[in-house]
């Protein structure tokens, strides 16, 4: 089992009361209650962190109280005090340290944690809770350690390579923040134990070579048989299951990738 040391990198302290609430957890099931992810379920109570992914605060400065662990997402949080006293949890970058100041503006400097518009940022930066449609807030690269490079500007368009490697394009007035995000060592982490994935709220998960026929199309035969039958490995449901392409033809947003992501 691996683990990432938070005692070195988190600031000691409670989470911020006005911030956090309780709620029950989906675990699988949709609005009327079948279960359409399988094997979630269980695990340890968390407690939800309201994080700020609009940036409405504009042209005001704010400091970093603390970094602090989110149950629910793999990347650190930063509590932020602004000017004029409320309080706010956002994404925290990787070496933004307690006692920075943040700024969300048009003329903020380019530096890591401040959020401006992607025609403001220069080629080769790293950015982070990129916009997708003005107004809209983060919506792209919200996950530890991930970060997406500017390679050019391009009339209305900037050009974003995603963690992917896929290139897209994305209007220049939409914002994103400056930098790659917290956590990195979160992608070499090893579960390890049974009981610990229980813990993550994850559910035990039967190979389907170990079914019968009827309940997989992988299940039966005289020993072990070979995964899928000449179609290729299949769902539990008979679907296609590995080197399948899945997106829609017609997405709209096709319009705006310049390069697939790598297979």
């Amino acid at each position: 089992m691996e683990v990432v040391e938070y005692r070195r990198l988190l600031t000691k302290k409670d989470p911020e009361k006005s911030l956090i609430f309780g709620f029950k957890r989906d675990v699988g099931r949709n609005s009327q209650g079948r279960i359409t992810t399988r094997h979630k379920g269980g695990g340890v109570k968390r407690l939800w962190r309201e994080v700020d992914f609009l940036y409405s605060k504009k042209d005001i400065p704010a400091k970093v109280v603390s970094i602090e662990y989110d149950p629910n997402r793999t990347a650190f949080l930063a509590l932020l005090v602004y000017n004029d006293g409320e309080k706010r949890y956002v994404l925290a970058p990787q070496n933004l340290k307690v006692g920075s100041q943040i700024l969300v503006s048009e003329n903020a400097p380019v530096e890591v944690g401040n959020r401006l518009p992607l025609k403001k940022i220069p080629v080769g930066a790293f950015v982070y809770n990129v916009e997708l449609e003005l107004g809209r807030g983060a919506q792209f690269v919200r996950s530890a350690g991930s970060g997406a490079i500017v390679l050019a500007q391009e009339g209305a368009y900037t050009h974003l390579q995603m963690p992917s490697k896929e290139v897209r394009m994305v209007h220049s007035e939409n914002w994103a923040c400056v930098g790659t995000l917290s956590n990195p060592e979160h992608s070499f982490m090893t579960i390890g134990k049974a009981g610990r994935s229980r813990h993550m709220g994850i559910r035990p998960t039967v190979r389907g070579t170990a079914m019968n026929p009827r309940d997989h199309p992988h299940g039966g035969g005289e020993g072990r048989t070979q995964r899928g039958r000449r179609r290729g490995p299949a769902t539990p449901w008979g679907k296609p299951a590995r080197g399948v392409k899945t997106r829609k033809r017609k997405k709209k947003s096709n319009l705006f990738i310049l390069s697939r992501r790598r297979k």
